[in-house]
């Protein structure tokens, strides 16, 4: 089998009569199948093209300073959004610090729900959902601000039901106590 030029020198040692591995066919070239005796490898290349296709003037290869390989990096190096998909943009906020907070002070079964959101923000970006990353975000900063607001209203009650209580206590001692 032969990679190309070889010759009878150099390369990893001398290679054996007929070219190969084992016994080939004798179809010239001495490869897996049929192909033209000059060829040598896997297809003739173009005169002077080098390799895997033409490299834009000034490239220099993979990725070098010159701006070559993978497509153009802005200026600072790096994408935007610490390489996120998305064209850049930042994955939107999930708000999970806000929804656990909530969640443990003030309202757990609406809490419970914007944790569940939150967590579907990120992994809905990833996958490239990206206006279902941004509808879950939208949802669980929905859904802690109710639990804030249910964890308001509960503690207000909680104070007014308290001091109703106390009162009616030291109503019925303070009338008791004079009979």
């Amino acid at each position: 089998m032969s990679y190309g030029n070889q010759g009878g020198s150099g390369g990893y040692g001398a290679q054996p009569p007929g070219g190969g591995y084992g016994s080939q066919p004798p179809s010239g070239g001495g490869g897996y199948g049929a192909q033209p005796p000059a060829s040598g490898g896997y297809g003739a290349q173009p005169p002077g093209s080098g390799g895997y296709g033409a490299q834009p003037p000034g490239s220099g290869g993979y990725g070098a300073p010159g701006g070559g390989g993978y497509g153009q990096q802005p200026p600072g190096g790096g994408y935007p959004g610490g390489g996120y998909p998305g064209g850049g943009q930042q994955p939107p906020d999930n708000h999970l610090v806000a929804a656990i907070l909530t969640t443990l002070f003030c309202c757990l079964p609406l809490g419970i729900v914007s944790i569940v959101k939150s967590t579907q923000v990120n992994s809905r970006w990833q996958v490239g959902d990206y206006q279902g990353a941004m509808l879950a975000s939208e949802e669980a900063k929905t859904w802690w601000k109710r639990a804030l607001i249910g964890g308001i209203i509960y503690w207000v009650l909680m104070v007014i039901g308290f001091i109703v209580y106390f009162i009616f206590i030291a109503t019925v001692v303070s009338s008791s106590a004079y009979s």
